[in-house]
This record gives structure tokens, C-alpha cells and sequence, in this order.
């Protein structure tokens, strides 16, 4: 059966262009002078448990925000890695003196916003309900009420997610690429499997809750419409009975970057893109000369939409929707790194564009200095407008150990930077000579490109272990594109009643970021088509096409599909493309591959690819190009669960795969044979 979910896709795609602005590409007006900081100094004191409290009183708006952070190094979890996420789950869960519903209820109530991490809390609120919302925040932190029921339902939730993840590039290259920085058994490098969440007991979650969820070298900062007097007396009132750890942290392991510059790569077999990672460690610090210089640097090469990164890999060679870099100079992972996601076809030329943006970095023209400058002073004066960002200099200026007047110097520093610093600051803190090349992807299609752009290859599996070339399997001389057509034809029912079919009507359901999202599909021979794709009750999408002609409607607007829409819709005159395999000379049989975890003959046409179980014959799945508002990109979806209908198997799952979010459809019924051509109109 041919499933024409790519228009799925499209319809996010597509309401994203309709209400696209016009980008405005004038000159940018010249900078005026560069204006007096005065940023207001917290009055702070330090309470008996060790909590370090801060208060900067601002009376413009009847606002109050909150916020605690914990200066501590990372720990490591060992055999329940994730422990420390489940137990910050649990806050404002409900507490020993009130109920989950209870606690909740509160918060609804004066309207506030409440939030925990594993490393502090935050809350929003308006200053009449101050008191009650610090003192709900306080009872959630000093009396946390943590239940195996609760634990076991986090626990439920992010084995979920994890399981999620497991084809997404994305999320697999954020923990290899750290686990092969600091070695995947250390505290920045380990990383949540399935096993280790299911090794959390109760009795973890709440030993690291009281060796690491302390007052110990904690910050509470209070910025908003407070008096400093009323403050102190609340807060000593509601944290008193927050007691110390006196926890010892074990040393950071050691870590350091390659000794020469080379590509490791994780393969991702359903991957349609590559993701690539180009970065180091480094020992920057805020309080560093080469701090504002290593900035200033990070932002020509790759710190917005005008950045040499992102001018080359999009706008000048179209590898990618973005590429961006990142200077962090955090208090104990200090690091450097640029990333974009890119087509698997142009991953080798994307990451020789990459090395040849970071070597370039060194250099730079007096205008790119001048803009950069521009461009950092008004972000750092836009952004005092936020409360929560004075919290942040506050921690900042005592966890960094930063002089009393470096915010107030913030953009004089920056005025200072000249072209020679920038020259300098980026020999220690980009490198790019001592470079990790990270890159997941399908191994398979990019490992050919990558060996000869000159540096050393090593591969590893999903789990950070080293791993042996992937390479695609040979096929037996008596497989061919017949063989492969017929089989799953045969597999499916067989042709006589795969010919009986003319039409098939499907109605399925999924989640999308909590909403529920349907879909109503048409399809008959001939090409024609009718979906409709509803997302709360409301028609978000809807697609007709009669063989010739169509249209397309998105967020009430209504237009006729474009030209080679149509066309590609109609050239797909059967409803199952394998009965033209043989007929055509755009399929070939290209190999074996792992799909799903499962050997999988290929197929390839002009622009899909068709994935068939080796064993059973069955459609895994097929990578459609797609035409978007910013150039084509790969959609995969996967089938299974297949079911009789009529006397044809059909999937029952359909998972898709749209613009990095997997989306996964239940069908809930099908028809075999009852359009007729009114639903086409």
C-alpha cells in the first residue's frame, strides 16, 4: 500500500509559510554611543544551614521572582544514572503537609509559576502573593513527600521517553558525544539506559535528595517588588528547618581532548539526517582575560543568522535549515562547540565546511568585530530587563568569582576586545586542531565521504562502545527488484486480492505534544487522494486531488496544490507501488540494510526509499523527499502491527517522523473499497 504521509508533514510545513513574515533585509542602523550600566546590588546574608540569600529590591512592576541554584560539581550515579531526575520529579509532588492535589490546587490559585530542577527551583508570582508562594516553594524543598508510587510512575515516564529517543539522531549524539568527552562511567559522561532507571528504588531517590538537594553552597536570589527586612524574615522563617548535608564531593575526572583532530562517528541507521558535532573542552573562565575575546569570536563564527557558520552551510551551500556554535564557560565543563543537522548526502561536505569555518576563525574583518560588539551590547541591555537574568550576575558574580564591577563593565569590556585578541583567545579555547568531529548518522550512506576528508574515522554503537564499520550487506543472486515486489505482494495477501483493492479508506490517531491529532485518508487508484487532519477537534489540514487536479487547505486559507505536487501524486496510479517495481525503470534494488533493528531489503526510487523485512517480506517502512518553505528534506515513516483487512494485511502503527519529532499514529479503522469520486471533489 502507498502511504502518502509526507503530506502530513506539510501541513506543519505549510501553515508555517502562510503565516511567514516578510523579512525585513535593510541596512542595520549604525550603533549609537555605548550607554552606563547600573545594575542594583543584592543585599545578602547567609543563613545557619549555609544558604547564601540574596535580595535586590525592584519596585517598577508588582512582580516577584524567585529562584535557587546549587553551586556543586557533578556526581556520578553509577548503576541508577537518572536517579537524580526522578527525585527532582517528585518535587512539588505534593509534601509532608499537604497533598499532590492539595499543593496544586494552591499554586492555580494565585496564579504563580512553580518549577524544580535537580539543581534548584524558581517561582513567578505577583508581590501580594509572595509570602504564600515562597512558602509553598520552601514546603516543597524542605519537606518533599516522596512515594514509591510516585517514583514508579516517573520511573514509567522516562523509560518512555528513552524509548523515544532510541532512533532519534539527535538525542543519541548528545550522549555519545559526552560519554566519548568524559568517558561514558564518569559523572559527565554516564547517561540513562532502561536498566539503570529500573534500578531506582524509593530509598535511592531520597538518599540523593539529602546528600544533594542542600543548603550547602546553595543560592536563593529575590528580585521584584519586596522590601529587603520583609524578605529576610520570611525566608529564615520558611528555610530554617532546611538542613545541611555536609556531603564531601568526590574530585572531577580527569578529561581532555584529542591529541590530533578526528571524525567519530555513531551509526544511526534510520537516520535520513547527519548530526554534526564540531567541538572541544577548554579551561575558560568568566573571570578569564579571554573571555569577552573567546565570545566575540563564538559569535562571528556561528552565534546567530548572520554568522559565517550559518552564511555557509544555509544560505550559501543549503546543507542545512541551521548551523550554530557555543562558548560555555561553565564553573566545571568549560567547552566549545558547533552543530547543525545536515542532509546525509552533503555530510562530508558539511563537515569540511565546518573545519574550514573553525580554522577561519582566527582572522577577522574589522566590520564582523564592530557588528559582534553591536549585537553582544544589546543582547546584554535587552536582557536586564528580566529579573531573572539579575539573579543570574547575582549567583554568577559569587559561583565565578567574578570582580564586583564585572557586569557594570560588561560592555566596556567588550569595546576593549580588538582583532589580536580574538587572535589569541581562540588558540586555547576553539583548537581546531585538536578537534572532535562527532557525527550520527546513517553510516552506511556518509562513511565513503568521511574517510576521505583526511582525518581518522573510529565508530561507535549507540551506547558509546566501539564498534566495527557498518557496511551494507551483499545480496544473494537470486534476490532481485521482482523477488523483493513479489514477496511482499505474497506476504500481504497476494495479487488477487491485493487487485481487488481500489480504494482504502483509514482513519487514525496520535499525540502531539499532548493534543490529539486526526487523520482521515482517501486513497484510490489513479493517483487520487483526500486527507483531512484535525488537531483538537479542529481542521488543521486538508488535501484533495482527483488525478488532475487539487488543492490545499491550512489555517482557513485555501490554494491549489502546487505543480509538482500534483504530478507526484499522480504518477502514483496503483495503491501498492510494488506492482510497478518491475515495470519501472526508476526502482532499483540498492541492498540490505538494518531497519528497526531488523535486515531489510532496499529500494530506491527517484525520491523514495522502501524498506522490506529480509525475513518476512513485510514493508518496514519508506524515506520520502519533501518538498518544505525552506528546501527538501528527508520524512520517514515506519509500518507495523499489520492486520487483515478484507484479505489484505494493512499496518496498524504508522510512525512518522516530522521535522525531528516522532509521531506515531494508531489506526483505529480501515475500508477497502468505498470511495467513490464525490470524495475527491
Amino acid at each position: 500500500m502507498k502511504y502518502n504521509f509526507k503530506y502530513i508533514a506539510a501541513a506543519f510545513l505549510v501553515s508555517g509559510m502562510l503565516s511567514a513574515q516578510k523579512i525585513n533585509k535593510d541596512e542595520m542602523p549604525k550603533p549609537g554611543p555605548t550607554p552606563t550600566i547600573n545594575i542594583a546590588k543584592p543585599k545578602t546574608f547567609t543563613m545557619k544551614n549555609g544558604l547564601t540569600v540574596m535580595v535586590v529590591e525592584n519596585n517598577k512592576l508588582p512582580r516577584v521572582n524567585v529562584s535557587l541554584s546549587m553551586d556543586r560539581p557533578p556526581y556520578y550515579e553509577g548503576k541508577i544514572v537518572g536517579v537524580s531526575q526522578i527525585m527532582a520529579d517528585q518535587l512539588g509532588n505534593g509534601t509532608t503537609t499537604m497533598t499532590k492535589e492539595q499543593f496544586n490546587q494552591k499554586i492555580d490559585f494565585l496564579g504563580a509559576n512553580l518549577g524544580f530542577s535537580s539543581a534548584g527551583a524558581s517561582a513567578n508570582t505577583l508581590s501580594k502573593y509572595f509570602p504564600q508562594v515562597l512558602g509553598l516553594m520552601a514546603d516543597a524543598i524542605v519537606n518533599p513527600k516522596f512515594s514509591a508510587t510516585e517514583v514508579q510512575n516517573s520511573k514509567d515516564r522516562m523509560i518512555e521517553g528513552l524509548k523515544a529517543d532510541e532512533k532519534n539522531a539527535s538525542s543519541i549524539a548528545d550522549r555519545v558525544s559526552n560519554a566519548l568527552t568524559y568517558g561514558k562511567n564518569t559523572s559527565r559522561g554516564e547517561f540513562e539506559t532502561e536498566a539503570t532507571i529500573k534500578n531506582i528504588q524509593l530509598a535511592d531517590v531520597q538518599n540523593i535528595y539529602n546528600k544533594y538537594y542542600a543548603p550547602d553552597n546553595a543560592y536563593l536570589v529575590v528580585v521584584g517588588d519586596v522590601k529587603f527586612n520583609d524578605a529576610k524574615k520570611l525566608i529564615e522563617k520558611a528555610f530554617s528547618g532546611w538542613k545541611k548535608s555536609n556531603t564531601q564531593f568526590a574530585p572531577l575526572e580527569p578529561a581532555s581532548n584529542v591529541a590530533k583532530t578526528e571524525i567519530n562517528v555513531v551509526d544511526v541507521p534510520t537516520a535520513v539526517q547527519s548530526v554534526v558535532s564540531v567541538g572541544n573542552i577548554n579551561n575558560l573562565k568568566m573571570n578569564n582575560p579571554q573571555y569577552f575575546p573567546s565570545v566575540i569570536a563564538n559569535y562571528i563564527l556561528g552565534g546567530g543568522g548572520e554568522a559565517r557558520l550559518f552564511m555557509n552551510l544555509r544560505e550559501k551551500n543549503g546543507f542545512t535549515y541551521g548551523a550554530y556554535s557555543n562558548m560555555s564557560a561553565s564553573k566545571y565543563s568549560p567547552s566549545f562547540s558547533a552543530n547543525a543537522s545536515v542532509r546525509n548526502e552533503v555530510t562530508d561536505k558539511a563537515v569540511k565546511e565546518f573545519m574550514n569555518e573553525v580554522k577561519g576563525i582566527s582572522t577577522v574583518k574589522p566590520d564582523e568585530l564592530a557588528n559582534a560588539k553591536a549585537k553582544l551590547k544589546g543582547d546584554f541591555i535587552r536582557s536586564l530587563e528580566r529579573p531573572e537574568t539579575i539573579a543570574r550576575f547575582a549567583v554568577n558574580e559569587k559561583v565565578q568569582n567574578l570582580p564586583a564591577d564585572f557586569y557594570t563593565n560588561y560592555l566596556k569590556s567588550i569595546d576593549k576586545v580588538t582583532a589580536a585578541d580574538v587572535s589569541e583567545a581562540v588558540k586555547s579555547t576553539i583548537m581546531p586542531n585538536q578537534t572532535r568531529i562527532f557525527v550520527a548518522g546513517k553510516a552506511a550512506d556518509i562513511s565513503e565521504g568521511l574517510e576521505k576528508l583526511g582525518y581518522p574515522v573510529t565508530y561507535y554503537d549507540k551506547d558509546a562502545n566501539p564498534a566495527a564499520k557498518p557496511s551494507t550487506q551483499k545480496i544473494d543472486a537470486n534476490v532481485t527488484l521482482a523477488t523483493v515486489a513479489d514477496k511482499y505482494i505474497a506476504a500481504i495477501g497476494g495479487l488477487a486480492a491485493v487487485q481487488k483493492v481500489n480504494s482504502i479508506t483509514t482513519d487514525a490517531s496520535a499525540k502531539v505534544q499532548g493534543m490529539d491529532l486526526d487523520m482521515n485518508m482517501i486513497q484510490a487508484k489513479g493517483g487520487k487522494m483526500r486527507m483531512e487532519i484535525k488537531m483538537m477537534g479542529n481542521s488543521f489540514q486538508k488535501i484533495v486531488f482527483d488525478g488532475k487536479e487539487g488543492s490545499m487547505e491550512a489555517q482557513g486559507q485555501k490554494m491549489p496544490l502546487p505543480d509538482d505536487a500534483k504530478k507526484e501524486l499522480a504518477k502514483s496510479t496503483e495503491l501498492f507501488p510494488e506492482l510497478n517495481f518491475a515495470k519501472s525503470p526508476e526502482y532499483k534494488l540498492a541492498g540490505i540494510e538494518k531497519f528497526a533493528n531488523e535486515d531489510a531489503y532496499v529500494v530506491k526510487g527517484e525520491k523514495n526509499t522502501y524498506y522490506y523485512s529480509v525475513k518476512t517480506g513485510m514493508k518496514l517502512g519508506e524515506v520520502k523527499m519533501q518538498k518544505g518553505p525552506q528546501g527538501e528534506m528527508a520524512v520517514p515513516t515506519s509500518f507495523s502491527d499489520y492486520k487483515d483487512v478484507s484479505g489484505v494485511q494493512l499496518p496498524y502503527k504508522i510512525s512518522q517522523n516530522m521535522g525531528g519529532m516522532d509521531v506515531d499514529f494508531t489506526v483505529k479503522s480501515y475500508q477497502i473499497n468505498q470511495a467513490t469520486d464525490s470524495d475527491f471533489k
